[in-house]
């Protein structure tokens, strides 16, 4: 008995290898070019990543949902910046934990992944190319933490139910749930273009309030799927559209070390972790991120009635799958 619990705890060999790759390359980067001075300018970022890289491993939402706010209200880091470097970080750090998930034989679902990635292609060239050229930063931050925080309350008002019943899987798959899920794809992968992340946390609450598939299973299948998208991501960035910044390199190689450590420990964690404390962490996040925007940003009377519209119809959208869930 003892020796299969070791064995259930034993670090893959896939993420070591990868982990090894990236921390030999990143080293010998950081001699040949003797870059180790960019510590100096960028130490709150890689204390951001820190955090954010754990949570990216550890929830629905990637590293991005912790360093897009902090990033772009408290450091001054233009959005545009912020999302491009959430791109490449989340390279490293979600490859990092996907791989540990796979390697560790942790519940996914593979439905949920594949169909939600096509749809999520295809969302993301489509917001890359013509929504996000039309978002103004302000408007782009406070969308962000409305639309996140009605994520939130939804899940919430659904744990609150006695004795709600979960599922390890979508049940009874039918070609419904692959047009669903590809259709919050497409919406995910629109929301991902604007912040480098989005579509994980979006079809997460897709997930677990109308197909109620436990957060154990819908967070590491999450994770997978902000894996692909990210990838993507960075490669329209700096290879189709060529717009990635100096500055988001600097912070991103800063953070490579870090995140890809703390990444995989987030995934590591929660794979030991009950449900419900799985939701109270996300609560506590999306909480923080809203009232911390608020603050920062002091929106307008217009503006405010925006997020409250947001979050309105965030909250009346999720609740509506509440009502006709799958049975």
């Amino acid at each position: 008995m003892q020796s299969n619990k070791i064995q259930k705890t034993r670090i893959p060999w896939i993420y070591l290898i990868f982990l090894t790759v990236v921390l030999c390359g990143w080293t010998w980067y950081m001699f040949e070019h003797n870059s180790f001075e960019i510590y100096t300018r960028q130490w709150a970022t890689v204390v951001t990543m820190i955090f954010g890289s754990f949570i990216a491993g550890a929830s629905p939402e990637g590293s991005a949902a912790v360093a897009y706010p902090i990033f772009t209200l408290i450091l001054k880091i233009a959005p545009a910046v912020a999302r491009n470097f959430a791109f490449a970080i989340q390279s490293i750090g979600m490859t990092s934990a996907s791989l540990l998930i796979i390697g560790m034989g942790l519940k996914v679902d593979w439905n949920y992944i594949i169909f939600v990635t096509i749809g999520g292609v295809f969302g993301l060239f489509l917001g890359t190319y013509y929504v996000v050229p039309y978002i103004s930063p302000v408007q782009a931050k406070l969308f962000f933490v409305s639309l996140y925080l009605s994520f939130g309350i939804a899940l919430w008002l659904q744990n609150r139910r006695p004795q709600r019943e979960v599922f390890e899987k979508i049940e009874s798959f039918q070609n419904s749930d692959k047009v669903r899920l590809i259709a919050f794809g497409l919406v995910g992968g629109i929301i991902s273009s604007i912040f480098g992340t989005g579509i994980n946390i979006f079809t997460f609450c897709l997930m677990t309030i109308y197909y109620r598939v436990s957060e154990k299973v819908a967070t590491p299948s999450s994770v997978i799927i902000m894996t692909a998208e990210t990838i993507l991501g960075l490669f329209i960035h700096t290879q189709l559209k060529k717009d990635f910044q100096p500055e988001a390199f600097e912070i991103w190689l800063a953070c490579v070390p870090f995140v890809a450590v703390f990444a995989p420990l987030g995934a590591f964690v929660i794979s030991k972790m009950a449900r419900k404390g799985i939701a109270t962490i996300l609560y506590f996040i999306l909480i923080i991120q809203f009232f911390g925007a608020m603050i920062v940003i002091k929106p307008t009377l217009f503006q405010f009635s925006l997020c409250m519209l947001v979050l309105a119809s965030g909250i009346g959208l999720f609740s509506y799958l509440a009502k006709v869930r799958k049975v």
